[in-house]
């Protein structure tokens, strides 16, 4: 999904209380009203008409990707009204900065005895998820939807947090019932259209497209959103022209110029993407995505097998990382610098200078370091077999197992999966290692290994399967840089 820098996507249907007036302190009464009416919407609890209208735009900003816009609006609705728990929670759950998101979930928790009951079980979903409570987290989105069955956007939230952990099939069926609700409801034809395009509907996305084109035709989010689903296609040209055309309704529309370098990138044309990179970097809304930017910007460096440059930026990176308080690029920076390392000694280096960071981290949300820890935990797996360490390789695996068995988190489950069939590969256990990387279907590193798997065990049909779709991964990350090119310079297998 394009909303990188967001775990989970919610979004809420404000409903104006007639009791609550800006400036006067609502009773107990007549802030929880709407709790007992008949609204099929989830309310929002606020004591000033101000800052309602503040959060309301703000959550039309946030559905139309204007990210940092929402930010600015949610902060606005809290200062609005100090009391006011979902503006603190939106906060917390949208911010890029770990120094305000911490204290925002705070106080959001704290608020959230004085509010309605669906309003806090949106707390507790939020909180649980960003605290590490992953199943908890789970239960109260589960309830909430429950108490509002026809809130549209309630709807489309959860399903845009099913996409998130890889349950297409799932979050389709709600944004389908979303738009029985309402049929031109911008927010869930847009992500339908993903839906389809992750499971390689992609004429049934380009339908949805057209409609969320026609809906918000003065939105640069629409034709931002066609010219990434265009680019998954394998259709770069006229995913160029759409990111244009995102940019000429609104040329600081960064995720748009980020598209554009990211689009050359994956054309091969890394000239190219890196003047369209220095741009969004420029463009970034703050310091995490300026890291963020730079980080995609390092990814032309290894697609041309320029490493030691490459490592000069991540370690820049890293560097900034650390003094801003950004410990989760830092760390990021140092894992992805290991990936691309041809000595194991100094990948494990790097894993474990990443992990430093993690742990140092006083501000990071425990879901970040929890998800990144995993993926660092993996790749140690991965380079101590290779390295002939039988006992880091098995610690590394027996720590992602632990946590994979005490967390539903998709990102956990994918690097433990990832990680054992590594392992298993390496220990030329075909068939054992094959149920683990069919686990982890879209990442270009299983999908690989279970290419090799099938063709060990004479799985020739499926072989091909796998390796059309490692072909067809059009995705603009460093895994793809490292495997989805070199694969496609192999002759074909038989």
């Amino acid at each position: 999904m394009r909303r990188k820098c967001i775990l989970l996507v919610v979004c809420l249907a404000c409903v104006l209380t007639s009791h609550a007036k800006e400036g006067k302190p609502a009773t107990k009464a007549n802030k929880h009203a709407n709790s007992a009416s008949s609204s099929s919407t989830l309310p929002v609890t606020t004591s000033s008409a101000k800052a309602r209208d503040l959060f309301e735009r703000a959550m039309v900003d946030y559905e139309n990707l204007h990210l940092e816009r929402a930010n600015i609006g949610w902060r606005a609705a809290a200062k609005a009204d100090t009391d006011f728990a979902l503006a603190y929670a939106w906060v917390a759950f949208n911010s890029r900065d770990p120094q305000e998101v911490s204290p925002s979930r705070q106080r959001a928790n704290t608020l959230a005895t004085h509010v309605t009951p669906g309003e806090r079980l949106m707390i507790q979903w939020i909180t649980n998820v960003q605290e590490g409570k992953f199943i908890a987290g789970i239960a109260a989105m589960n309830d909430m939807l429950a108490m509002y069955p026809k809130d549209k956007r309630l709807l489309y939230v959860a399903g845009n947090w099913l996409m998130a952990e890889n349950g297409n099939d799932q979050a389709q069926k709600l944004f389908q019932r979303a738009l029985a609700i309402d049929k031109d409801y911008p927010a869930a034809m847009n992500d339908l259209a993903y839906a389809y395009a992750r499971n390689r509907q992609f004429g049934q996305a380009f339908g949805a497209m057209d409609r969320y084109v026609d809906l918000l035709p003065h939105e640069p989010n629409p034709h931002d959103s066609y010219g990434e689903l265009l680019r998954m296609s394998g259709n770069f040209e006229d995913a160029l022209e759409h990111y244009r055309m995102a940019l000429k309704i609104d040329p600081d529309f960064v995720s748009s110029q980020l598209g554009l370098g990211d689009t050359y990138a994956l054309m091969g044309n890394q000239e190219q993407a890196r003047i369209e990179y220095d741009k969004a970097i420029q463009q970034a809304q703050n310091p995490a995505d300026r890291l963020d930017y730079t980080m995609q910007k390092a990814f032309t460096l290894v697609r041309e097998g320029k490493y030691a440059d490459a490592d000069k930026v991540f370690s820049a990176v890293a560097e900034t990382g650390r003094a801003q308080g950004l410990e989760l690029e830092e760390a990021q920076a140092h894992r992805r610098m290991a990936e691309y390392q041809s000595d194991d000694a100094i990948a494990l280096k790097h894993l474990d200078t990443a992990d430093t960071a993690l742990r140092e981290s006083k501000t990071m949300s425990e879901s970040d370091r929890a998800e990144e820890r995993s993926r660092i935990l993996r790749f140690r797996a991965v380079r101590a077999i290779r390295a002939g360490n039988q006992e880091l390789a098995g610690s590394a695996l027996h720590e992602l197992e632990t946590m994979a068995n005490n967390s539903r988190n998709a990102v956990i489950q994918s690097s433990h999966h990832g990680a054992a069939g590594a392992v298993l590969m390496a220990q030329q256990k075909y068939a054992e290692a094959i149920p683990h990387l069919e686990e982890d279907p879209d990442d270009p590193f299983s999908m690989e290994l279970l290419s090799r798997a099938y063709s060990q065990t004479d799985a020739k049909a499926k072989m091909h399967l796998v390796e059309a779709k490692l072909h067809g991964t059009n995705v603009p990350t460093l895994e793809q840089a490292l495997v989805v090119t070199a694969s496609k310079s192999k002759p074909p297998a038989n």
